[in-house]
């Protein structure tokens, strides 16, 4: 069934998603974080980039020049492996399972067109929107053949500190962290560009709600001029990106999340109820955003989609990551609300994109 809404009430909300280029760092050189991961500061090791498209991996794993000692008690990364050892294969949804994310069921979304269903479709590639007082800009990429009439998802890809709209962008199908070509023109996808942060480089501090504010600008203007579903937006991103992501899920605006690396301490997280569908990535090692960051920020959505227990995840995203990133595991959680599923993977490496995760990444949101 489709439902035309013409009053359309946008809920703040913030978006992280990142990715850095493999000769960019992924955060900004000897830059701190406040309150950056749970040992206290975010510190950008050098070389310590992953490469855009989500795709294969930076085999130096993002601390190339010793990277980050963090001596004033910033990251510990005191886990040594992958836990979640239960056993079993949780099916708390109902139905059949999904390779890309552990989930066994979608909810009930009708689907809610923008009113720009039917309009001509804008110019894509660099845009510029004021928000308050700012000029933001972002990149816009439309599917080949756009069809005006076609409520498509809309997905936000959101850059690491220091990096910028355009490294996410990249080139040809291994852009927007690989969903470029792994979405097959079944998606808009977004890259906004950030803010300086500090000092040190552009990024998602959403100081007084900037960043919420940006987002929800775009999709004002997105409602207005492109066709696209309300009730299947998305974000994901690397480091600064994966905060964004989680703050984005935190304001209860995404209808699912893929955040890289990521915490929520910086970027923030809107105290709330709205379940929000889960997949995160992150390294056991990783010397930038200590892991257990990471973990908070999923425990989140852990409670409010009124999960359970930890079950080995029948996503086969570890198989497909690389023999070098073993150990490997992904965990979902049974019992969550239908529709609502949590999967979380852990794997051997540092602070990077998650090896060849694009394709895992689009079919977890495409189920939705």
């Amino acid at each position: 069934m489709i439902m035309r809404t013409r009053n359309f009430v946008f809920p703040g909300t913030l978006v992280l998603l990142s990715v850095s280029l493999a000769t960019a760092a992924a955060c900004s050189p000897a830059a701190q974080v406040p309150g950056g991961s749970t040992g206290g500061t975010i510190n950008s090791p050098s070389g310590g980039a992953a490469n855009t498209s989500g795709g294969t991996s930076n085999s130096s794993g993002g601390n190339s020049t010793g990277g980050v000692s963090n001596s004033t008690g910033g990251v510990s990364n005191s886990t040594g492996g992958v836990s979640n050892s239960t056993g079993g294969v949780s099916n708390s949804t109902g139905g059949s399972g999904n390779s890309s994310g552990g989930s066994t069921s979608v909810g009930s979304d009708e689907v809610a067109p923008s009113m720009g269903c039917g309009e001509a479709a804008p110019a894509a590639g660099s845009t510029m929107i004021d928000v308050g007082d700012l000029t933001r800009e972002y990149i816009l990429n439309l599917p080949d053949g756009y069809d005006p009439e076609k409520p498509y998802r809309l997905i936000f890809t959101w850059h690491p500190w220091g990096g910028s709209a355009q490294q996410v962008a990249g080139n040809g199908a291994s852009g927007y962290y690989g969903l470029k070509g792994a979405s097959e023109g079944e998606a808009i996808l977004v890259s906004p560009e950030g803010l300086d942060f500090n000092g040190q480089g552009l990024g998602w501090g959403n100081q007084n709600g900037q960043d919420i504010d940006f987002l929800n600008a775009m999709l004002e203007r997105f409602d207005a001029e492109l066709c696209f579903d309300h009730n299947r937006v998305f974000s994901t991103g690397f480091s600064f990106g994966g905060m964004m992501s989680n703050a984005v899920a935190c304001s209860g605006l995404a209808r699912a999340v893929a955040p890289m690396a990521g915490n929520s301490q910086v970027s923030g997280c809107e105290n709330g109820t709205t379940p929000v569908a889960y997949m995160g990535f992150h390294g056991v090692n990783d010397s930038v955003v200590d892991i257990s960051g990471g973990q908070a920020a999923r425990d989140v959505f852990i409670e409010r989609n009124g999960c359970g227990a930890a079950q080995p995840s029948d996503s086969d995203w570890c198989s497909i990551a690389g023999d070098q990133f073993q150990p490997c595991e992904c965990t979902t959680y049974e019992g969550c609300t239908a529709g609502y599923p949590v999967t979380w993977c852990e794997y051997n490496g540092d602070h990077m994109v998650a090896p060849n995760s694009g394709q895992t990444i689009w079919d977890f949101f495409a189920q939705f």
